[in-house]
């Protein structure tokens, strides 16, 4: 089972010569779904509910961000063999050939001790859900593009004055506030 490259994510393993990043229906390199070391939490926080084998670890990511990421055996392989070193996981063969995955008392422990920050990954998970789905929406999709044109047109190409990047930013937070308040 030792999968494992070296590179920027020490452990985390690449795809593409990226870390972790989530590659769409209209290829090209996209921001990582994950930080780094993260994704070792959410493999944890999945097994401590239930031993698991990296298939099954592969499709629970994948269903936890509705569809949205997929790791690649790539990703899944070497995490794993950086949580078995670091003695967080067990792997033991089983009849046919598969390996069973379970947490270590240890590997619970280091969970618990990262509860927080497994608490912000999945904020930040269940936010990007919201924004996949609300961007297949086209005429959302077409207003979010909209906004994003005349923000980079008005703020990285024009001589912008620290009053006139304010009144931006004023905006920008009402609107919010009015989205917030919609019934």
């Amino acid at each position: 089972m030792r999968h494992h490259q070296e590179g920027c994510c020490k452990g985390e393993g690449h795809h593409h010569g990226g870390c972790e990043h989530r590659h769409g229906r209209g290829g090209g390199r996209r921001q990582r779904f994950f930080g780094h070391g993260e994704l070792r939490l959410v493999i944890l926080d999945i097994l401590s509910r239930e031993a698991s084998h990296g298939y099954e670890l592969i499709k629970a990511i994948e269903n936890l961000t509705q569809g949205n990421y997929t790791p690649s055996p790539g990703v899944i392989y070497p995490t794993l063999d950086f949580l078995q070193d670091q003695a967080f996981i067990t792997i033991s063969e089983e009849d046919g050939g598969r390996k069973k995955i379970t947490i270590t008392d240890g590997g619970a422990q280091w969970l618990e001790e990262n509860r927080e920050h497994l608490g912000h990954i999945q904020e930040r998970v269940n936010a990007r859900n919201v924004g996949f789905e609300l961007r297949k929406n086209p005429q959302m999709k077409r207003a979010l593009e909209n906004f994003k044109a005349v923000l980079d047109l008005r703020v990285n190409q024009g001589d912008i004055s620290d009053a006139q990047l304010k009144k931006i930013i004023g905006v920008i937070d009402r609107a919010a506030l009015e989205i917030t308040q919609l019934d």
